[in-house]
């Protein structure tokens, strides 16, 4: 009995002994890092070979173990320094092949290119910068309204069709996503009295989604309230920005048109920049598809139901208001067919865009 309580002893010391060299031999071909992790978790992990091994010593008389637990730590240990030797190992050849490379200190450097601005982003810019310079300032407003803001203030009655939830998204609590800026006017009315020259721009919601229509696009509105403003004031200042966006001979078209917070309201169409309205040209342009004329927005002056809802008196003060969708700007700029293109994130498409 005694003679095979030694046998089994001897027998785990010599497994103990043997599995540091079998973990040598078995990392010695590995080139990857996980590989040789892989491993040492299989000799040393709470599962691996050396805790097996350890299960036994209840099978060893007491007055052995020590023998044996002494074998099992010296192979804990030698593996371990085999580990980190050859995890070394892998550092120091990597460090060396690095060393190694033939690199042409005389090569021009790659660096990164440097991005450009989005188009609409860009078109929003410009046509802040235009009416900065004649006198208006920015104002901006949250993109969650109330109904009132969006639409009671704005002389829209409730049976108005713009109310109907096929053309507004709705949002608990009685708010809604605002269907245009218009909102921030109201809101800088209700701030404080006369005179007032603000441009707002924003996104705004609609459920419409189509080639020239997006749930979600960018939108910059005009108002003008102070003593004695008049149409003529309005189509001025139309034509004043017309210039400087598309350039110097683009000319207007005011139409008559109906908006419930405009009274005359007028819809605002640039003559063609591309054909000039100029004939046989004018047959081929490919940007008014032979009109002459390119539709840009909505106008007209100030409806006195709305001036009444913000406190301002409608015999004191006159004012025109204006809005744009910075999309079909932008398409009519560029000349982009697809409004949806400016939102796909391509970049093929977004890289014809100059950078300047």
């Amino acid at each position: 009995m005694a003679s095979e309580e030694a046998a089994t002893s001897q027998e785990l010391i010599r497994a103990f002994e043997a599995l540091a060299a079998e973990f040598a031999a078995e990392i010695a071909g590995l080139r990857a890092e996980e590989e040789i992790r892989l491993v040492h978790a299989r000799y040393l992990g709470k599962k691996g070979r050396a805790t097996e091994l350890m299960k036994q010593l209840g099978r060893i008389p007491p007055a052995e173990r020590p023998a044996v637990g002494a074998a099992a730590n010296q192979a804990r240990d030698t593996i371990g320094k085999q580990f980190d030797d050859r995890l070394a190992d892998l550092a120091a050849a990597a460090v060396a092949d690095q060393l190694a490379r033939s690199v042409d200190v005389t090569l021009p450097g790659r660096g990164r290119r440097a991005g450009t601005l989005h188009p609409l982003t860009r078109v929003r810019m410009e046509i802040e910068g235009i009416f900065l310079g004649m006198g208006f300032e920015i104002r901006t407003g949250p993109m969650i309204e109330t109904e009132w803001n969006n639409f009671d203030a704005l002389n829209t009655p409730p049976d108005h069709p713009a109310r109907d939830m096929q053309d507004t998204f709705f949002v608990d609590g009685g708010l809604i996503l605002r269907s245009h800026t218009s909102p921030v006017q109201i809101r800088t009315m209700l701030a404080g009295p006369p005179p007032v020259k603000i441009i707002a721009p924003g996104n705004v919601f609609r459920r419409d989604d189509d080639a020239t229509h997006t749930p979600m696009f960018p939108q910059c509105e005009g108002l003008h309230v102070d003593k004695n403003v008049s149409f003529e004031d309005l189509k001025a200042t139309l034509i004043a920005f017309v210039q400087r966006f598309f350039g110097p001979d683009t000319g207007i078209r005011l139409r008559p048109s109906f908006f419930p917070f405009t009274e005359p309201s007028a819809e605002v169409d640039a003559s063609c920049f591309l054909c000039q309205g100029r004939l046989p040209t004018r047959s081929t342009c490919r940007l008014c598809k032979g009109t002459g004329w390119l539709e840009i927005g909505g106008s007209g002056m100030v409806h006195p139901n709305v001036l009444r809802a913000v406190g301002y008196d409608k015999h004191d003060v006159t004012g025109f208001a204006f809005g744009m969708g910075l999309s079909r700007m932008a398409m009519l700029k560029y000349g982009v067919s697809d409004l949806r293109l400016f939102y796909e994130n391509d970049l093929r498409f977004l890289q014809q865009f100059p950078a300047g």
